[in-house]
């Protein structure tokens, strides 16, 4: 049974009991109203009645138009006329309060005639005298069924005939964008991964709709980024590979003939291998830091004092380059709360990108300070050809200089470290400033008021 016919069978259901149950108090509600209305009928017959009997005797009355049945009581119960002619000296009249109908007394009560009760009105009618007008019970009940059936009947099957129609109009409207989900995800599965649904239907429905288009677009843009990245380490294996094959077979066929030419040939062996190697490294490292499975020991890590540390070992390789690496001075900060192996590799490729990139005869900047109750290390340098796109700076491969793409490092070095700074929950970010970049890295801080120096 598909989704469609059992929420149409459910909605008749919970219509059907519903129609039953509103039927039995609508049943009761009715026959009350029914028996008010024949006892008010009563209450004008023995009125009526009585005005003939003052006319023309209790003779004249004969049988009620009605169809009720007549009688004449004294005060104390015994039976003076009957206009069926059938009464027993058994008949007993039971009378409530009187109460005016159209400016006259009446009563209403029962009259038990051989064992049967009657529904009667009575009117005060000559002295020490009552004229009934009755009715049985089951009479009554007959004629309120008979005219309550009928119409039960009618509503009830015009409120089925609506609820089959609203249950068909609810049940498409969520099963139909139900379908369409399922459409869609099989779409996904086979590979079309644009495919996206419209959030239509009950809000419910709408949020699965919309939960779902979020899903294909993540999805969409893991695949895009996934044959992006496949792209690119297939081209950065190219040039390495295509030196090791090409010197590599210039060795073997013996076209290298002078010691010089092999000599180099066994060096650009040797360098291409090494690139390859720290390729297939920080592939590793960056597939492990985002699948979480980097072990991270988290303690109090002296920030300012790595800093130092690294700025001491970098600063004869960037004055080499005619670069001067300056410590820019600031308050004491805290602790940061971070490993502090991995801490130091993204200072380490922080420095290592500023001193490779900067323009020639500048500075590099470094420092650290307490914002926002993080621990900020900040390191600036100027760029020689413009600043880089800083929107690209941490996507894979990306060099911000194509043409100093032979300095060493492929493009994963920023990717890593902005991974191993949100696993470690802090953040690297990177913006253009006084025509240079200035990366920002931003990790917990131990405790307010513990510091060092």
């Amino acid at each position: 049974m598909n989704l469609t016919a059992r929420l149409v069978l459910g909605s008749l259901a919970v219509i059907g009991v519903s129609l039953i149950v509103s039927g039995v108090l609508t049943g009761v509600l009715v026959r009350r109203l029914e028996s008010e209305t024949a006892l008010q009928q009563l209450e004008k017959a023995v009125l009526n009645a009585r005005s003939a009997a003052r006319a023309g005797g209790v003779e004249s009355l004969g049988a009620d138009p009605g169809g009720n049945r007549l009688l004449v009581v004294n005060a104390n119960g015994g039976l003076v006329y009957d206009s069926e002619g059938t009464a027993g000296p058994g008949t007993t009249v039971h009378l409530a309060g009187p109460h005016l109908v159209n400016a006259a007394v009446v009563r209403d009560g029962t009259v038990t005639i051989a064992g049967q009760t009657f529904t009667a009105a009575a009117v005060a009618f000559r002295r020490g005298q009552f004229l009934v007008a009755a009715r049985a019970g089951d009479a009554l009940a007959t004629d309120a069924a008979s005219s309550l059936v009928p119409r039960l009947l009618i509503a009830g099957g015009a409120a089925l005939a609506v609820a089959v129609v609203l249950a068909l109009a609810l049940a498409r409207t969520i099963s139909e964008p139900l379908h369409e989900l399922a459409g869609a995800a099989g779409d996904i599965a086979g590979g079309n991964y644009a495919r996206r649904v419209n959030p239509r239907g009950p809000a419910e429905v709408g949020v699965v709709a919309a939960a779902f288009n979020r899903m294909a677009e993540a999805v969409e843009r893991s695949r895009t980024l996934q044959r992006d990245f496949l792209a690119n380490v297939s081209h950065e294996l190219k040039t390495p590979l295509t030196s090791l094959i090409g010197f590599s077979q210039a060795l073997v066929d013996g076209s290298l003939r002078t010691e010089a030419e092999k000599q180099r040939a066994a060096r650009i062996l040797n360098e291409e291998s090494q690139r390859l190697l720290r390729m297939s490294q920080e592939l590793l490292d960056l597939a492990r830091v985002e699948s979480g499975q980097v072990s991270l020991r988290r303690e109090p890590v002296d920030v300012a004092a790595l800093l130092r540390q690294q700025v001491e070992v970098m600063r004869p390789r960037a004055e080499a380059a005619g670069l001067r690496v300056e410590l820019e001075p600031g308050a004491a900060v805290p602790a940061a709360v971070a490993d502090a192996e991995r801490v130091h590799q993204v200072i380490d490729n922080l420095l290592d990108n500023a001193v490779k990139y900067a323009a020639s005869d500048s500075e590099v900047r470094v420092g650290a300070v307490l914002a926002g109750g993080q621990v900020e290390v900040s390191c600036w340098n100027a760029v020689a050809n413009g600043s880089p796109d800083v929107t690209r700076l941490f996507d894979r491969f990306y060099r911000g200089d194509p043409a100093r793409a032979g300095t060493g490092g492929v493009g994963l070095g920023l990717a890593i470290s902005r991974e191993l700074a949100q696993a470690m929950g802090g953040s690297l970010a990177a913006e253009s400033a006084g025509g240079g970049i200035r990366f920002r890295l931003r990790l917990p801080a131990q405790a307010a008021g513990q510091v060092t120096s």
